[in-house]
C-alpha cells in the first residue's frame, strides 16, 4: 500500500484507518453525485418541494395521523419549525389536519390525494433516474452495488436491514 504520510510507520491500525477514510470519502463523492441525482428527478416533479418538505410527507405516508410532536420529533426539528412546515405543505393542499376522534386538544396530520399523489410522482421518477444509472452499469457492480448498501444498511442499524449486523 502507498502511504499518504510516507512516514514508513508499519502500525496496521493506523493503515487502517486511513484506509478507511480513503474510502470514506470516496463514497461520500458516490453519495454527492446520487444526492443529485435525487434532489433533480424530484425537481422534475409537476410540484417542486423542497428536500425537507418530502421528508415530511414521507414521514406522514409511511405514519398516518401523526401529530405536529410525533413530526417534529422524527424529523428533529422544533416544534415552530414543524409547524411553519405544516402551514405550507396545507396551503398547498398536501397535508390536512384533522381532529382526534378520541382527543379532543389533539391535531392528526395526514397526506391528501394531492399529497400522496405528488409523493408517487417523486417516487417514479427518482427510480427512473436511478435505473438509468443502474442500467449503465454491468451486472457484477450492480450486484456489488446492492451488496454493499445492504451491508451499509445494516452497519447503521440492524433492525433497518432486516439482518443482523456484518462479521467484524
Amino acid at each position: 500500500m502507498t502511504r499518504l504520510s510516507g512516514s514508513g510507520d508499519d502500525d496496521p491500525a493506523r493503515e487502517t484507518g486511513v484506509e478507511t477514510l480513503a474510502l470514506a470519502r470516496e463514497i461520500a463523492d458516490a453519495v454527492d453525485g446520487l444526492t443529485n441525482l435525487w434532489t433533480t428527478a424530484a425537481h422534475g416533479a409537476n410540484l417542486r418541494l423542497s428536500p425537507h418538505q418530502l421528508r415530511a410527507l414521507r414521514l406522514l405516508e409511511s405514519e398516518p395521523g401523526l401529530n405536529l410532536t410525533a413530526l417534529a420529533e422524527g424529523m428533529e426539528i422544533g416544534l415552530p419549525t414543524a409547524s411553519r412546515l405544516c402551514d405550507r405543505l396545507e396551503a398547498a393542499g398536501l397535508l390536512e389536519r384533522v381532529l382526534h376522534p378520541h382527543k379532543r386538544r389533539e391535531v392528526q396530520l395526514n397526506l391528501t390525494g394531492q399529497g400522496r399523489q405528488v409523493l408517487g410522482e417523486v417516487a417514479a421518477r427518482r427510480s427512473q433516474a436511478l435505473s438509468t444509472v443502474l442500467a449503465a452499469m454491468g451486472p457484477t457492480e450492480r450486484e456489488a452495488l446492492l451488496t454493499g448498501m445492504r451491508g451499509l444498511l445494516a452497519a447503521q442499524d440492524p433492525r433497518a436491514a432486516g439482518s443482523k449486523a456484518p462479521e467484524r
